[in-house]
Order: C-alpha cells, then structure tokens, then sequence
C-alpha cells in the first residue's frame, strides 16, 4: 500500500438540452455552421440585455433534486471577470456566493466492492458556456477563429467534496452522475461533442495526515478513460515529487492525450482573482417551495430505485440489475422485452448476454440496435413456451439481426417450430437406441450420463427441433428407469 492517501475532487460541467441559450433565445444545436447561433446578448454587444431561460432552471433544479440538494430559496447571479478571445462580454455570468443547489451525494459501487461507496457534493450553480477557439494546424498559418456558437449554452456545474480517493472512484462517481442526470432528461452528457466535461482537482498527502497539501487542477478530459489515466499520471508524478524532496505550486494542468502525461498550463487561479460581483442586469430571485415540490413530483424512477425494484419484484440477481440499469436506455429496453416475453430472467440473459454483446462489440447503442425490444421479447416467447429451443432461438436471432424480420415469420418460413409430435419423436427415439447399442449398455449399468448420447444424436437428426422434455420422457419409457449402481 502506498505511503500517500489520494484527494480527488471532481468538478463536472454538465449542458443542459434546451431549445435556447440560458439568456437569450438563440438555439444550442451541435454541429451548426461556426457564429451562426449567436444573438447579440451572446456577443456581448452593447445594450443587449440577458433574460433567465425559464426551462434552463427547471432542468438545473431536477438535476438538484435528483442529486440530493438542497434547493436555495434565494438565489442570484455573478459576473465572473477573465479575459479570454472566445469571451467577448470579458465576464461569464455564473453564480459565486449564493448557488441555487448546495449539498447532495452520489452513490455507487466499484466494481469488486461488495458496498456502495458515498461521495458528498458542495455545490450545483448555474452559468454560461464560453465560445469556443480554434487554431490552424498549419505551422505557416499563424492564426486562430473564434466561434461563439457555445457561447451562452446552460450549464450546470457539479462540484463534489475532495472525498474521492481513487482514479477508480472518479471512473464510477463519473458514470453514477452521468447515468442519473439522463435518467432526469436534462442532458444527454455526450462527452464527445462537449456536453458533459470534467476537470480534476488531485493532491495526495501522507497517510494519517489530516491537512490538504497542494493540489492540480485538471482540465482538457474528454473522456471517462482520459479521466482515470490522468489521474494515475498526476498521483504517480506528485508521488515522485515528494520523494526528490521538491515542492510545487499550485497549477492548472492539461492532460496531453497524445503524450499520456499532463502539462502545465498556467498557475491556478483563486475566486479573489475573478472580481466576482453580482450582475447587474439580473435581479436575484426567489425559487419558491411549490415549484420545487412540484418538480420533485415529475421526477422519474432514478437508477438505484430502478435497480432495487429488479432485485425486489423482479428477482433478478444484483448482477443482472446492475447492467440493466446502468443505462436509461437499456433498462427501457429490458422492460418493453419483458413486457412481451414475461420471463424476467431469461429476457435478462438475452440482453445482457446477446444484445449488450454485440452493443459492445460493435460500439454503438442501444438505440440504434437492429432488434427492437418487442421482437426480442417475442423471441424470448417463444423459447419460453417451448416452441423453440434455446439453440433455435440462436439461429433465429442471428436471422433477426440480419434482416431485422419479425421471429414468429422466421420460424414459420423456415420450419424452426419444435417437433412435439409423440409418434415422430418416438420413432426418432427408437433409432437412436438402436443406432447406439454402447450407450444403451451405459445407461443399463447406471450411468445416466448415457442420456446425453442419444439426446445428442436424436438433436441432430432433428435438426434441434425436437422437444427436450419429451425427448427424455420417451427415452426413460423405451429404457427403463434408471437402475442402481453394483
């Protein structure tokens, strides 16, 4: 065990998917044309003066309540003071001293804990996105644009407590956070088109040492993977550090995704050198009680209830909740299938097992796979009921997933109904014991193992259509039952 303990705070910036900015009504699409989604409160021309987009703080006090906040009564806006070419105002209107949401948790579990780990927030406030710069790869063009498309975007900015103490925690808190937030409907927290963006605060101290040491701030993580590899890299460098004797300061790092280390960037600013102050053309408010109750009401099943309610009426085994819920998406699926198939278990192998497979293998979503959930639902019917047999059910799958047909016409075009007539099924039996005399010996002497001999070869003949209960029924009429041992 290392000497040193980790401190790991997170602060995730999370965009929130409305229709319009936060102060104006200029949209929030991606991907549009570079500054051809501005107004002028977005360029910070003078006389344009910010309005609050109604939906932005309906979505940012869910995802509050949703996280365990308390909601604040009053709240108000701040002028946060940089200068920086993407923004033109030469403040962010952001929140300081009075967040709309303080308090909260997140909740999950590590993979190979056998408990769930709880990780304290400090804060939720509300805020605008900066534009964005974009340099010339060229070394002969020395020039950099500058698109105000994001400028103005709702965001919510999620702070925790430094309680994370692994590269491993902040992987899952990452991931509890994100699934929640999509659970609400207030993001689709796409890491790679910038909704949903994480910066770091890592230091580490000797282990029983109760003061914070220096700590490096993060930035540039565009991924949960970047996340844990820039983590591990700062540990291990801040370790080596200290162990040369050698101090530093406190820094703002980049993480260099190319190189795998992270890269100085400047020294890490103090609230002192932002000149917070609060804005003038927005007025502080009240956030009413019945508002926020009336919110709280129209708040959906969140993951950890979802995944409870698996365990208890389901009876699902804690594994199998815990990869159906770990996604909105996929746990919607895995209801509209049992809808259809009425057997939980079984529906839940076929997602987790075959569908998520080949979700995984293909690295895409659930959204976009070829099988519906109402035809897999049938599908999973049909073995269910004994129509087909699970090995059947793998070729109809595999039909599915090319064609994307519907199971009950595939079965009935090519014949892969289960056989459940006795006189056929007795005839193929009766060749079996004829055609494999050594296993019928087996079987006499007590080894019952000898069944799976003629239950292979009666398989193949019928071509895996035969029903397996009423194969080994007729074997045991034909055979005898099973004599003991000598």
């Amino acid at each position: 065990m290392s000497e040193y303990e980790v401190i790991i705070g997170l602060e995730v910036h999370v965009q929130l998917n409305t229709k319009s900015k936060i102060f104006s009504t200029a949209p929030t699409s991606f991907g549009a044309a570079p500054n051809s989604q501005t107004t002028p409160v977005c360029m910070g021309l003078p006389g344009a003066l910010p309005v609050l987009n109604e939906e932005a703080l309906e979505k940012a006090v869910l995802a509050g309540l949703a996280l365990e906040c308390n909601i604040a009564e009053f709240t108000k806006f701040d002028r946060k003071n940089y200068f920086y070419p993407d923004l033109p105002k030469g403040y962010q209107i952001s929140q300081f001293d009075k967040p709309y949401a303080e308090g909260g948790k997140v909740r999950f579990r590590v993979k190979g804990d056998d408990k769930d780990t709880v990780i304290n927030l400090t804060r939720i406030h509300m805020e605008e996105d900066a534009g964005k710069l974009i340099h010339s790869h060229d070394p002969n063009v020395k020039v950099s644009y500058v698109d105000l498309n994001r400028a103005g975007t709702p965001l919510i900015e999620i702070v925790s407590e430094p309680d994370l103490r692994s590269s491993d925690e902040a992987y899952y808190y990452l991931h509890a956070l994100r699934n929640t937030l999509r659970y609400i409907g207030i993001s689709d927290c796409n890491m790679e088109e910038g909704s949903l963006r994480c910066d770091a605060n890592v230091s580490i101290r000797p282990r029983g040492e109760k003061e914070y040491r220096t700590r490096i701030e993060i930035k540039n993580l565009n991924s949960f993977k970047a996340v844990k590899a820039a983590i591990d890299y700062e540990v291990e460098w801040q370790t080596e550090m200290y162990a040369q004797g050698k101090t530093f300061h406190q820094q703002t790092k980049l993480w260099d995704s190319a190189q795998l280390k992270t890269v100085s960037m400047r020294s890490k600013e103090m609230s002192h050198d932002y000149r917070y102050f609060p804005d003038p053309d927005l007025p502080a408010f009240n956030i009413e009680r019945e508002y926020v109750e009336r919110l709280r009401k129209t708040l959906p099943e969140l993951p950890l209830e979802r995944k409870e309610r698996f365990i208890s009426e389901l009876k699902l085994p804690e594994y199998d909740a815990e990869v159906l819920t770990s996604e909105k998406e996929i746990a919607d699926y895995y209801e509209s299938a049992l809808a259809v198939s009425g057997d939980a278990k079984k529906t839940s192998n076929w997602v987790k097992d075959e569908v998520l497979g080949i979700v995984n293998k293909e690295s895409t979503t659930i959204d976009n796979f070829k099988i519906s959930a109402g035809n897999l639902g049938k599908l999973v019917k049909q073995i269910v009921s004994g129509k087909i047999s699970g090995k059947i059910g793998k070729t109809v799958f595999e039909e599915m997933l090319e064609t994307g047909a519907d199971p009950d016409q595939i079965i009935e075009k090519k014949g892969l109904a289960t056989v459940t007539d006795n006189a056929e099924i007795e005839k193929v039996v009766e060749k079996a014991i004829e055609m494999n005399p050594e296993a019928v010996a087996s079987y006499k002497s007590g080894k019952g193992r000898a069944l799976g001999a003629f239950v292979g070869f009666i398989m193949k003949e019928t071509k895996g259509k035969a029903d397996p209960g009423l194969v080994n029924k007729l074997l045991v009429e034909k055979l005898g039952p099973l004599p003991e041992k000598n």
